[in-house]
């Protein structure tokens, strides 16, 4: 089944819910407004339905979630509910070929809340995203842990997205670059150090590579951590706007040098990149669905 797990479509009462907001992050009409980032005008080409739907012809399914570096999930409940369940209602009427990611108020953490956003969209909701910014250390997963529980509970997997950015001041590319970077970087070992152990049977898809931090496993293993070798088989990536090098280099750390019996997941993303035979052997055979890749096979 060929499935991308990283689209954001925003739909009309998404849309409007941004538009009656006099604060960030809001919406003038299609100009974008948030803190810590510049005004970015939102190409609405990119939103409208019938456009994504020829886009994605070559699709099984599309999985879209809440774009996180909005910092909705952060507000005050009273601002956090309204947008999110704008969000919840566009994703349950979008047609068959789109999933979604569930959302969440991390201001409000309500358990029952989302297990009832996810049971009652039970044939739309694939699991639940949150922000890198969510779950950065200790006291953070700790926090959220009663939603972790809820993904158990129901098998299902957790997807961290970028989340707001914290610098005001850069070029129009920092942001991406550096906090959403950073962000996910720490997510990733943040769950490995202080989340695995209270969460055993959770699966977990980080976006972005996780900002590549499987690439400082040998800095890890010169400092006292884990040597080497060990994978999370329940802990997964998707590449995002990376290309060859960088998916080429997580391959070799994550599916090459080691072999673990992990299990496919059933969700996949990212274009067909130019990688070597050793780099395809990992991903087709060695250590199947280890990074999320819409080619299981190299052609």
């Amino acid at each position: 089944m060929t499935v991308d797990v990283h689209q954001h479509l925003w739909a009309p009462a998404f849309v409007d819910a941004l538009r009656r907001r006099a604060t960030s992050p809001r919406l003038d009409g299609w100009t974008l407004h948030l803190e810590g980032e510049p005004a970015y005008e939102v190409n609405p080409d990119d939103h409208d339905l019938a456009r994504r739907l020829t886009l994605n012809e070559e699709l099984e399914l599309a999985l879209v979630s809440l774009s996180s570096p909005l910092g909705i999930e952060s507000l005050p409940p009273e601002d956090a509910w309204p947008i999110i369940d704008a969000y919840h209602e566009d994703a349950l009427v979008l047609p068959s070929s789109f999933g979604a990611w569930a959302a969440t108020c991390l201001s409000d953490i309500d358990p029952d809340r989302l297990a009832g956003a996810l049971d009652g969209g039970v044939t739309r909701f694939a699991g639940l995203q949150l922000p890198a910014t969510a779950l950065r250390n200790a006291r953070d997963l700790a926090r959220i842990a009663p939603l972790l529980d809820v993904l158990t509970e129901r098998d299902l997997p957790l997807f961290v997205h970028p989340g707001p950015a914290s610098e005001p001041e850069g070029p129009a590319w920092w942001p991406a670059v550096v906090p959403y970077v950073q962000q996910l970087h720490a997510s990733w070992f943040a769950f490995a150090a202080f989340g695995r152990t209270r969460h055993p049977e959770l699966r977990v898809c980080f976006s972005l590579l996780a900002g590549l931090a499987p690439l400082h496993f040998e800095r890890l293993a010169n400092r006292g951590g884990d040597n080497r070798g060990t994978v999370d088989p329940g802990m997964f990536l998707e590449t995002s706007s990376y290309g060859p090098r960088a998916i080429d280099a997580i391959v070799r750390e994550l599916g090459i040098d080691v072999v673990i019996n992990g299990s496919d997941l059933p969700y996949a993303t990212a274009p067909d990149p130019a990688l070597g035979d050793a780099a395809w052997h990992a991903i087709a055979v060695t250590n199947p669905s280890r990074l999320l890749n819409r080619k299981e096979s190299r052609k």
